[in-house]
């Protein structure tokens, strides 16, 4: 027996979660590289890659 093609729908606690994040990741985003630009540090670095990286899955609706 071959798998579902349909994955499961989401809850909808989980798409209202989605649409807050989808509005205050771009801020942040932008906060975070501003900082980076005046203190640069290895950590600040990490961090902002790992936002842009949270705000294309968000964008994209990876999950």
């Amino acid at each position: 027996m071959g798998k579902r093609m349909l994955p499961k729908p989401k809850p909808p606690w989980w798409k209202k979660c989605r649409c807050y994040l989808q509005t205050i990741i771009i801020p942040i985003c932008i906060f975070q590289a501003i900082l980076l630009l005046l203190i640069p540090s290895t950590i600040d670095v990490l961090i902002l890659g790992i936002l842009i990286g949270i705000a294309c899955v968000l964008h994209f609706e990876w999950i």
